[in-house]
């Protein structure tokens, strides 16, 4: 019989970023990291997502009540449990985002009760997950954005992303500098998080394209406008290709934006659309659409959800996340052989552990 959840735990750490960050709509100097452990058999499974520390307490009593004395072996049937548990909250937000740690948590602790790598639990499909560079915020001078891009392509990171959406000048010249510091032949991003108007993203993507080779343009409107996406892309000139979706709480988001044609490539993230299940869910629907998946960001918790994703495009090595991950966990993996992640596949789980004397001094709840 197999071993039922325990205890069911969460915490959160708000790291100061190392200097103030912008992008085209907001402007933070911090980031809060909601940390879940699962016990069941004498194992504990780890998962966490990017929340506001108010996702602690909804863990710790709701999402507890529903997981534990659960079949350890059964995320799926548990996930289901928690959805419906939400239901008068909503399966959005923040209780998406509870909900995705949670379920991140369980998945990582079958593997290890299993004594397998998480991949292998889910079934990978890719023995390696491609990955782009991203950060390039408004707030940097030209000096550091330069130094940042130009230091991914020298580890061997073939595509960059930095973030626009300020002024028409000053972001001309952040692109200007951009492409100068990576060179012709690396891929360059960007990303507007819905800054602009239907008319003003159009007219920014033929800048973008024509002017400085962008091939990726990331929210040139809100995520939630999937007619003026559509719209966008529609008028979009050859060569770029518009995305959107890291902010979908559930495979039903996805479904709708994908069924409106609004993207050319589907953003998830593991740690918003209700976890690995919700994750692997929507990236199924962007298969039956023939739409690649690129995973938004937590690249430690995402390596071996992407691994199982049949149509990937890549996975976003985000500079804030890069970070925490690094200060916070032991077993991180790092990219190789031209800007890959290999997820552990020799050590149990997702092969993380939290370093709780560095992350205490960060704890807010």
């Amino acid at each position: 019989m197999s071993p039922v959840v325990s205890a069911l735990r969460a915490a959160a750490y708000e790291v100061p970023t190392d200097q103030p960050e912008s992008d085209g709509t907001l402007e933070w100097t911090s980031t809060v990291l909601v940390v879940v452990e699962a016990d069941a058999g004498g194992c504990t499974g780890l998962g966490y997502t990017y929340a506001h520390k108010a996702a602690v307490p909804l863990i710790e009593s709701m999402l507890a009540e529903v997981v534990t004395g659960r079949d350890a072996d059964n995320v799926r049937a548990t996930w289901l449990a928690m959805v419906q548990a939400v239901r008068n909250l909503g399966a959005t937000g923040l209780a998406a985002m509870a909900v995705s740690a949670v379920d991140n948590a369980l998945w990582d602790l079958k593997a290890r009760l299993h004594d397998m790598s998480l991949v292998d639990a889910l079934g990978g499909a890719h023995d390696a997950v491609p990955i782009y560079g991203s950060g390039g915020f408004t707030s940097y001078d030209d000096s550091t954005l330069a130094k940042q891009l130009g230091g991914w392509v020298e580890q061997g990171i073939p595509r960059v992303k930095l973030k626009i959406g300020r002024s028409l000048a000053g972001d001309r010249h952040r692109l200007d500098v951009a492409r100068k510091a990576v060179g012709d032949d690396t891929a360059l991003y960007a990303d507007a998080n819905g800054a602009y108007t239907v008319s003003q993203a159009v007219e920014w993507a033929h800048i973008l394209r024509g002017e400085f080779g962008v091939a990726w343009f990331e929210e040139p409107v809100s995520s939630d406008d999937l007619d003026g996406l559509r719209a966008v892309r529609e008028r979009r000139p050859g060569g770029l290709d518009v995305a959107a979706g890291e902010y979908l709480p559930n495979p039903w988001a996805a479904r709708a934006m994908l069924a409106a044609g609004a993207v050319d490539c589907l953003q998830l993230d593991v740690t918003r659309c209700l976890g690995i299940t919700g994750f692997l869910a929507a990236a199924s629907v962007a298969a039956a659409y023939q739409i690649d998946v690129s995973a938004h960001c937590a690249p430690q918790q995402s390596v071996h959800a992407c691994a199982a994703v049949t149509r990937l495009r890549h996975l976003e090595w985000f500079h804030d996340h890069t970070r925490i991950e690094s200060m916070l966990f032991d077993g991180v993996v790092a990219p190789s052989d031209g800007g890959l992640l290999r997820p552990h596949r020799d050590e149990k789980g997702n092969g993380l552990c939290l370093r709780r004397s560095d992350a205490e001094r960060f704890r807010v709840a």
